[in-house]
């Protein structure tokens, strides 16, 4: 195999910001993916550039020069830039490899851009894409492993790329780490509710806490797993058997089930000090909540004291919520989740609006069946500029009226001084006012506004809104233009529209070969 000139791109957002929230977190945000690929890469022996994009960079500048074959790592709200990147790459005669969760969401509409889209990945899929370095167009191989891999490199074999990207956070660093893949609940929105869970090498683990001892003082680590501790005891026995007791602060995500105030005790003297639990639902999602039946009232009393107790071990807590769900109706949703923020004022509340993302999940299906799904742009499909499924329970206006009024209530200034005061430790105190006077907060209020206004009176929205009509205003394509700048120009013809059914489509092709197949071996026996 010849020697390849290569670059991998990592965009941790889709357009330049100037956002207080972003400046500080953005480059804490980058994904382990690509920096793993940028090492499989040099371990071929290529040369490879590596570039983050974290909203504070030239872009431009930045790019990676006369490269043979570029992969993009991107979430779906950064598509349009990716889509831009990939065609401005292939204009001076590179090969273009799309991954990341877009990839895997929407393969059938990135097939279009990008001379390969990969789902699943290992490193032999990446040695096999670097030995055919071909294009293939006008409709690019859509490639996937049946899994996710059994290992991954860890933080000490990806140090160069870590360093790279952490050097761009100005204040907090925090180091990505992976401990599991996949998840073993069923949370029908979620990505990875149809992964089967999985650890990976706890001695990789071990080595990586020892080595960034080594780097910083007091490392911060951020658990990118779905779900951390699942395999509680065997995770924190990795931990404490590595480094001591409370010697690095970790951020992990992980549900309100595994929180039981032993689990709590240990965390705490290992040093966790933000913890990220769903909620999603007064109506379902017991299980993950360790809530069982319990709904409505009853339900926020339970969750709101147990959220308590985790603010006495861990200072820093998110609650995260999915609003718009199928079981919602009316008023009440919003105003459980308000008493919810009166009741636990330390938790920092995660608003998201139900979003179906492609095939990610399979109730996704169910929404395309029922056309439900609207086809907004990628670039605003970020679970919070825009909600692509119509919500079952809510006209669009009552659902923005609900939402606009439970954001201006979680970010009063009588709740922001609620929050602050509640918390004793001077960092989560301070994350806590930023993101709620940054983009998180006053900055969604402002936007859920706008976009209530325009219902009302911008003639395109309502039309666009309730799928009498697929034009997109021009409110989106302007907002689009004004993110891209320069890459604008460089967006594929009919890139900002895609088809919102692809995946009930792609299925039910799927379904015709497999009855094909049977029909013909039926026939030849």
């Amino acid at each position: 195999m010849r020697k390849l000139r290569i670059g991998v791109i990592d965009l941790v957002t889709k357009a330049p910001t100037t956002s207080l929230w972003a400046r500080v977190m953005n480059a804490n945000l980058a994904s382990i993916m690509p920096q793993i690929i940028a090492l499989w890469c040099e371990q071929e022996g290529h040369d490879v550039t590596f570039t983050c994009f974290t909203g504070f960079e030239d872009l431009l500048n930045e790019l990676p020069e006369d490269v043979d074959i570029v992969f993009i790592s991107a979430f779906s709200q950064a598509a349009q830039l990716s889509y831009a990147l990939s065609n401005l790459f292939r204009s001076k005669g590179a090969v273009t490899v799309l991954g990341g969760p877009h990839a895997r969401c929407y393969p059938q509409d990135s097939q279009k851009y990008f001379d390969y889209v990969l789902g699943f990945t290992d490193k032999a899929l990446i040695r096999d894409v670097l030995q055919d370095c071909s294009q293939h167009r006008p409709v690019g191989a859509h490639l996937t492993t049946s899994g996710q891999p059994a290992e991954l490199p860890g933080v000490q074999e990806r140090w160069k790329f870590v360093e790279h990207v952490i050097k761009k956070s100005p204040l907090i660093k925090i180091v990505p780490m992976i401990g599991s893949l996949g998840c073993p609940y069923t949370c029908s929105f979620c990505i990875d509710s149809v992964i089967p869970y999985q650890t990976l090498d706890f001695d990789v683990l071990k080595e990586d806490l020892r080595f960034l001892l080594k780097k910083f003082k007091r490392p911060r680590i951020g658990w990118h797993d779905p779900n951390f501790g699942i395999r509680f005891d065997d995770y924190m026995g990795a931990i404490e058997e590595a480094i001591p007791a409370d010697s690095i602060d970790f951020i992990a995500e992980s549900s309100l089930s595994i929180l039981a105030e032993p689990h709590l005790k240990r965390l705490k003297r290992n040093g966790f000090k933000a913890i990220l639990p769903g909620i999603e639902s007064w109506y379902d999602m017991g299980d993950k909540s360790k809530t069982g039946s319990s709904k409505g009232m009853q339900k926020v009393e339970q969750v709101s004291e147990h959220v308590n107790m985790i603010l006495t071990y861990i200072p820093y807590l998110q609650a995260n919520f999915v609003l718009g769900l199928d079981q919602d109706e009316g008023a009440e949703p919003f105003e459980l989740t308000k008493k919810f923020v009166d009741m636990s004022p330390g938790a920092f509340p995660g608003y998201s609006q139900l979003s179906a993302f492609g095939q990610a999940a399979p109730l996704n299906l169910e929404y395309q069946k029922e056309n439900r799904v609207l086809p907004f742009p990628f670039h605003f499909l970020n679970n919070n500029h825009a909600m692509n499924v119509r919500p079952k329970g809510y006209s669009w206006p009552e659902f923005y009226d609900y939402l606009i009024d439970l954001s201006k209530y979680s970010f009063s200034w009588r709740a922001i001084y609620n929050r602050f005061r509640a918390i004793d430790a001077q960092i989560p105190k301070w994350m806590n006012f930023v993101r709620a006077i940054s983009s998180e907060g006053f900055g969604r209020i402002k936007y859920y506004t706008e976009i209530r206004r325009r219902l009302d009176e911008d003639p395109q929205f309502r039309p666009y809104f309730e799928q009498e009509t697929t034009k997109l205003p021009d409110f989106y394509i302007e907002r689009i233009k004004t993110d891209l700048g320069p890459f604008w120009d460089w967006l594929p013809e009919g890139a900002l529209y895609h088809d919102p059914n692809a995946y009930l489509k792609a299925e039910g092709e799927a379904k015709a070969a497999v009855a094909s197949a049977d029909l013909n071996l039926k026939k030849q026996t």
